[in-house]
């Protein structure tokens, strides 16, 4: 039985998960890459980690001999650019910067693979600005010629959307001089922060997934049949639907094959998705801790021996279960 997680409207969830299941299921462009140790980079929507599980899950049940690493380092409230709007989190901290922890994570995690996905807290939530996006181009130039230097491939991912539709009491709208709350036409601004992602691509031969264009889309879709329709009942972290069409061009691209619930096209795709997902958790929070970030109140990870011995042990049941016919 297909169900809709999240209490997403079947009519909207099905014409939309759907189309994603039949073109991930196709797999024709489909190539693993050549790299097995794949790190994650990005703010809180990487750090909630579905559609990094999504991913993990899909290799495992379809690909069991092959051990591919896959580590999720996001951290909430982060940035690429270096900035933070003025009285962030209610003035406590400033949004932490990529760059701080940068180095300690390649060499510590010495990933052959990034995958990073920012912008939502790039812009700061507030409209265009030539000098905001001047330090976001500025810093996502810098990650990149880092993870390079460090003898890593990267892959950019554009980012997700801002629906102000479900906190429409909440946004703002332009020509204000202050904004305590987003704006309200913010996801506009992440629109060209990802065409010029997307740019790099002809222009520099950068390796550029399109995800924001992709989520934009499924959004239009969706709310075409179910008007009240989001990704986001907060504007800004998806949802499971939402992390399934995160989840897409990546899905697409490796050939990998899912359920209209993001769990892996396979018999025991669900009890597969929920080791993994353990298992990424621990891993995530043990990492952070270990490599060390600015950001107040993120969990403190059990110590890393201990948390990759717990992980080793999940590991192995997925693959067991994927192995099985």
């Amino acid at each position: 039985m297909i169900t809709s997680p999240n209490g997403i409207g079947r009519r909207a969830w099905l014409g939309l998960t759907l189309g994603v299941l039949m073109l991930s299921a196709l797999g024709v462009r489909g190539q693993l890459p050549t790299a097995e140790r794949i790190l994650f980079l990005g703010d809180s929507i990487t750090y909630q980690g579905t559609y990094v599980t999504i991913i993990e899950a899909a290799l495992i049940a379809q690909y069991p001999e092959r051990h591919f690493v896959v580590l999720n380092l996001g951290l909430s409230s982060e940035t690429v650019s270096g900035l933070s709007e003025e009285g962030h989190a209610g003035g406590r901290f400033p949004r932490p910067d990529l760059h701080e922890r940068l180095d300690r994570i390649l060499t510590q995690s010495k990933p052959e693979l990034v995958i990073a996905c920012y912008g939502m807290n790039d812009g700061i939530y507030h409209p265009f600005d030539a000098g905001r996006f001047a330090s976001f181009q500025h810093g996502v130039r810098r990650l990149r010629e880092k993870v390079i230097g460090s003898g890593a491939d990267i892959i950019h991912l554009t980012p997700p959307v801002f629906d102000p539709q479900p906190i429409a009491t909440k946004v703002l709208p332009a020509r204000r001089d202050h904004y305590p709350a987003p704006f309200a036409g913010y996801n506009g601004v992440l629109d060209i922060y990802a065409k010029w992602l997307s740019d790099q691509s002809k222009e520099a031969g950068w390796v550029v997934w399109d995800l924001h264009g992709e989520m934009n889309r499924a959004l239009a879709v969706a709310r075409a049949s179910d008007p009240t329709f989001t990704f986001a009942r907060d504007g800004v972290h998806p949802n499971a639907a939402g992390h399934l069409v995160m989840a897409g061009p990546i899905l697409r691209q490796w050939g990998l094959k899912t359920t209209t619930a993001g769990w892996p096209l396979h018999p025991r795709g669900e009890e597969i998705f929920k080791l993994v997902q353990q298992k990424q958790e621990t891993l995530r929070d043990s990492w952070l801790s270990t490599v060390g970030h600015q950001r107040p109140g993120v969990a403190v990870g059990l110590p890393f021996p201990k948390a990759e011995a717990m992980a080793a042990v999940w590991d192995t049941q997925a693959r067991a279960l994927a192995a099985r016919p």
